[in-house]
């Protein structure tokens, strides 16, 4: 590990949280949702398409494109550019990235945008080229997808730590409670632990309240100097820490922990602050599961304790330890990468006073979390962000 001392992101913040409202299906192309989001941004800050000479962009149905071939089809033509294929880590990496870049004068003010189409066959096209390790070791046996590599994972983690599909429910139904107060969420009807309990296996000991809608949108935000913030007079968050680990622990036979569990300490001591400190919390939530590994590995109760540690919060955004305050990806959809952005466009909007009816109150210090890439056996990237409510 580096004993080299972190730089903070003095003077650099993230500003205007935009979502393309979700589709359960769409005829139109990635490059339309990313370019509406693009718009939203564009409009939103007052700035001319020209003035944004920073992309950052994150899609898994844009190809045969990558992000320069994006520019074109946009027509732009930024002096930095990146394109970030981390799934559910993309929202947080992208911020990193970002900010970096402004803070070293590559470029001035920066669009992160992720986003997908769904067509009826889109998630099994892309299911399908995931990756080679699925390829090789996964499709051959019937087992293409993320549901049985995640009923791997949940089925030893109910094993080693006692958790119950209640507690998985527990989560569900909460975030089903925050969703409907999010204008943008798919799902509109509430939903009860018994009907959680009740509802079919898909993969055992997942059933269909453990899984994520694959639909269609888009999700963005600009990071530029907190100086151009109050000049656009936009309301801005600032950056107190941030981190990413890839490939982490590969020798566990089994997923159990993410990379964040080798970072936390770095995280809170670069913030300043304590997992107490932290008002909410928004984490990648494609199944239950994950919530769980990273309630631990980001410090909110020990190895193997979050089975206790649902049981005695709410998770409500008027109740205790505010969580995924959108609804998440388990109730609001998951529109591909886009996916990956939205917990850090929540958190934004959490911390510039804009959440409406899902705002936590007097929030100004709020947590992200991203895990992406589950590659056979294990999801590879995983990232965290602590933000803090700009003072005007």
């Amino acid at each position: 590990m580096s004993t080299r001392k972190r730089q903070g992101y003095d003077g650099v913040v993230a500003v205007l949280p935009v979502t393309i409202p979700y589709a359960r299906y769409s005829t139109r192309s990635a490059h339309w949702w990313l370019g509406r989001a693009l718009g939203e941004l564009v409009r939103g800050s007052g700035l001319a398409k020209a003035q944004i000479d920073g992309v950052c962009v994150s899609s898994f149905t844009l190809g045969p494109d990558t992000a320069v071939g994006l520019m074109q089809h946009l027509g732009m033509s930024p002096r930095w550019l990146d394109h970030i294929p981390m799934g559910g880590a993309s929202g947080v990496v992208a911020l990193r990235r970002a900010a970096r870049a402004v803070q070293a004068g590559d470029a001035e003010v920066i669009a992160c945008i992720a986003g997908d189409t769904n067509a009826v066959d889109s998630f099994r096209n892309t299911v399908s080229q995931f990756s080679r390790f699925a390829q090789d070791a996964v499709y051959p046996y019937g087992a293409g997808g993320p549901n049985a590599s995640f009923a791997l994972l949940t089925d030893y983690y109910m094993r080693h730590y006692g958790a119950t599909r209640e507690d998985f429910g527990k989560l569900c139904v909460a975030q089903r409670d925050n969703a409907l107060k999010n204008p943008h969420a798919l799902m509109k009807k509430p939903l009860t632990l018994a009907q959680y309990m009740e509802a079919r296996a898909i993969t055992d000991p997942i059933h269909l309240f453990d899984c994520v809608m694959p639909c269609a949108g888009a999700e963005g935000y600009l990071v530029m100097t907190e100086d151009r913030a109050r000049a656009l007079k936009l309301p801005f968050v600032r950056i107190r820490s941030t981190i990413e680990r890839h490939n982490a622990f590969p020798e566990d036979p089994i997923q159990f922990r993410g990379g964040w569990a080798m970072d936390k300490d770095a995280l809170y001591e670069h913030a300043g602050i304590a997992p107490a400190d932290v008002d909410f919390l928004e984490t990648y939530d494609d199944y239950p599961v994950i919530n769980m590994m990273q309630f631990e590995d980001l410090g909110f109760c020990a190895k193997g304790e979050a089975p206790a540690f649902v049981r005695e919060h709410s998770f409500t955004i008027e109740g205790s330890f505010p969580f995924n305050t959108s609804g998440g990806q388990l109730s609001v959809g998951q529109a591909g990468a886009a996916g990956g952005y939205l917990g850090f466009v929540q958190a934004l909007r959490q911390l510039t006073g804009g959440a409406g009816h899902t705002q936590v109150k007097d929030a100004k210090i709020g947590m992200v979390s991203g895990f992406g890439m589950i590659n056979y056996d294990r999801g590879l990237c995983s990232g965290a962000a602590v933000l803090e409510r700009g003072q005007a």
